[in-house]
């Protein structure tokens, strides 16, 4: 009998090769695809023709086949065009999460199935439970635990993907990778979002979207000094504000707590628990369940607001399509755009896209 096909998807990085090694070592048919998702290059800051080289290396090393696919247009149209929609709108978006759902597990799994694969796989730090329904669940590395940026993904994807790392901690993979002699095994990990790569943020968003500078105003509305554009700010940031040691107020540093888009204003506050940072509720929309049905109409869950943070306890109020959360303590600059991902203990149910919040101080007023 045949083995069963998986077409992993692999980045010429650690955790692919290591994931390839282990669906060989499991008894599978390995074919390795490398994906191209972004095409301008003339800073050079793009390493897709390097990686490629080493995922080349790596499936020689393996003894298995690599295909490559390009599918920029498709990243353009899916994920970059509302990247930069989301900024127009004043919004911070994360499209780490819709390159998973969108193209990784969108249409690279589409091109998978028509190379015949029964599976598809990543190196991502998760896991999933096929029976009897697909089931998301988080690494067992926590400190890697990548199931938030992979809340959006479909069911039916779920349903025929692999995780082999999801039971290995990153420091095992690595020594994995140096005993079997991969050529990759202390390759940095990457960092960034995927397309842009390590080149500066701003410098790459204003060949796009031209900045139009503004004024920075407390929340009490005292003028500091002028912004560059408010998409090159988030709730939160501390630097690059260029307003400190003014001599009216106290020596403590500031930080950005609300972009007020009807008059171009940047809103701060001083000291990093300033009481603007913080809401005890979100307003979300968009809402996926990787179950494909509700948990409940109101229930109790966890929830993040970003990769990385600790579970945090709330109440999930859900109609339709959109969603309220409620957290038992008040979150700091939680981010419009952002993803909020929820989870029942080491399961991931899903998510949506934080729409707006509401302050712990109803009285602090921010509108124009």
């Amino acid at each position: 009998m045949t083995s069963p096909l998986v077409i992993l998807g692999m980045s010429g990085g650690v955790d692919s090769s290591v994931a390839a090694h282990l669906l060989v070592e499991q008894g599978f048919r390995v074919e390795g695809l490398f994906m191209t998702n972004w095409e301008e290059d003339e800073d050079g800051y793009c390493t897709a023709a390097a990686d490629y080289q080493d995922a080349r290396k790596v499936a020689e090393n393996l003894g298995i086949p690599l295909h490559k696919a390009n599918f920029a247009k498709q990243y353009r149209d899916r994920v970059f065009e509302h990247f930069l929609d989301e900024y127009r709108a004043g919004r911070t978006p994360n499209p780490d999460v819709l390159c998973n759902r969108e193209i990784k597990f969108g249409v690279c799994f589409e091109h998978a199935l028509r190379l015949g694969a029964a599976f598809i796989a990543t190196g991502h730090y998760a896991a999933v439970e096929h029976e009897p329904h697909a089931r998301l669940l988080k690494a067992v590395d926590a400190s890697k635990d990548q199931s938030y940026f992979l809340a959006a993904v479909p069911q039916t994807a779920l349903a025929r993907t692999l995780f082999p790392l999801g039971a290995l901690p990153k420091s095992e993979v690595r020594l994995k990778a140096k005993s079997l002699g991969l050529p990759v095994h202390d390759k940095p990990d990457s960092t960034g979002i995927c397309f842009i790569g390590e080149r500066p943020f701003e410098e790459f968003l204003s060949k796009y979207l031209p900045g139009q500078a503004g004024e920075i105003r407390t929340t009490e509305g005292e003028a500091l000094g002028h912004h560059r554009g408010l998409m090159y700010y988030t709730l939160g940031q501390r630097q690059g504000l260029g307003i400190g040691g003014n001599r009216n107020h106290p020596e403590q540093p500031w930080y950005v707590v609300a972009k007020r888009l009807a008059d171009n204003t940047l809103i701060v506050g001083q000291g990093q628990n300033h009481p603007a940072l913080y809401s005890d509720r979100l307003r979300a929309t968009g809402v996926h369940w990787i179950g494909g049905t509700v948990p409940g109409a109101s229930f109790r869950c966890a929830a993040k607001v970003r990769y990385r943070q600790a579970d945090q306890p709330c109440i999930v109020t859900v109609t339709g399509e959109r969603a309220q959360v409620e957290f038992d303590q008040p979150q700091r600059a939680v981010t419009p755009g952002q993803f909020v991902v929820f989870y029942a203990g080491n399961e991931c149910l899903g998510s949506a896209v934080i729409e707006s919040t509401e302050s712990v101080r109803p009285a602090l007023s921010l509108s124009a």
